[in-house]
């Protein structure tokens, strides 16, 4: 069978499942396993985040979606070449990868048939889900359960741990900087897990725009800054751009030294198996034992 993944997350399930073989096209944006990188590229962002700050990246994607330009490119005559037999894309966001409509236009242009599977989820249940319709469309349904049933254990040890805690922090997740937008989807859930409460979202709830009066008036004990598709580096930077987030010095989170800047584009953004590392830098950062020390380039304190 031949794959083409237009989404990071499908990458990382189509590899978890022992399919990278089988993974002849791929999108910009996949990176992990870094064996993808040699892969064919199928798509391109047509907005130049290089040197961007995130308002003028907000702007950017802002225009293009009224003019309903789109916001990635792609390359049809590629997806020809390469023959898929199943092509994995997502019609959940328009920002976050090529749009479904876009597929769709290219696949009624091709000459075979081939399968499109669109990938939804919406909180933890759903990457489950997810990954057992991956396993289904690949024949490797055994492989799919074996490692559902590895991620709910793990999963549940963390709940565990999580429930028998005397007290849970406050955690606001803040998706964007400039302006704010809330994490939701699957993140709260995460938070949960990891001993907190999210004070932004509930499970499944969509990421909205917000003020920074709004997180203030949620009265976090934890800020974690998680901006989609940024790493820690590009994070903290982001923030000394961000002059809103730096003037929020009544929040407590920020009185207190307890913001963080998280890897949202590895452990937060992509909902696929990744999802229990993004629980564990939680756990840590929410863990007094921990909270003052860098563990690893995952996350690290921003302010």
């Amino acid at each position: 069978m031949r794959i083409c993944s237009l989404l990071p997350s499908a990458t990382e399930i189509v590899c978890a499942l022992g399919l990278e073989a089988n993974l002849v096209g791929v999108s910009h944006e996949c990176d992990f396993p870094p064996e993808v990188r040699s892969k064919p590229v199928l798509t391109r962002s047509r907005i130049d985040h290089a040197g961007r700050t995130g308002a003028e990246i907000d702007a950017l994607v802002v225009e293009r979606l009224h003019q309903h330009t789109g916001i990635y490119a792609l390359d049809e005559e590629l997806l020809a070449r390469l023959k898929p037999d199943l092509i994995l894309t997502q019609e959940l966001c328009e920002v976050c990868a090529v749009s479904y409509d876009q597929v769709q236009e290219a696949v009624r242009a091709l000459s075979r048939e081939q399968q499109v599977l669109s990938l939804e989820p919406n909180d933890l249940a759903g990457i489950m889900s997810t990954i057992r319709a991956v396993g289904a469309a690949t024949n490797r349904e055994a492989a799919a359960v074996e490692l559902v049933a590895r991620l709910q254990q793990q999963l549940a040890r963390y709940r565990a741990v999580s429930a028998r805690a005397a007290t849970h922090r406050r955690v606001a997740c803040v998706e964007w900087l400039d302006p704010p937008f809330s994490a939701g989807h699957w993140v709260p859930e995460m938070v949960a897990a990891a001993g907190g409460v999210d004070v932004l979202a509930q499970p499944g709830d969509r990421s909205h725009r917000l003020s920074w009066a709004d997180v203030a008036a949620a009265a976090p004990e934890v800020l974690v800054l998680m901006p989609c598709g940024f790493d820690v580096e590009r994070t903290v930077n982001e923030l000394s751009h961000s002059p809103q987030a730096l003037e929020c010095t009544k929040l407590q989170a920020v009185q207190s030294g307890e913001v963080y800047a998280v890897d949202a584009n590895a452990y937060f953004s992509r909902p696929g198996p990744r999802f229990l590392s993004g629980i564990q830098i939680l756990t840590e950062i929410l863990d007094s034992k921990t909270a003052h020390r860098d563990s690893g380039d995952g996350w690290r304190r921003a302010m």
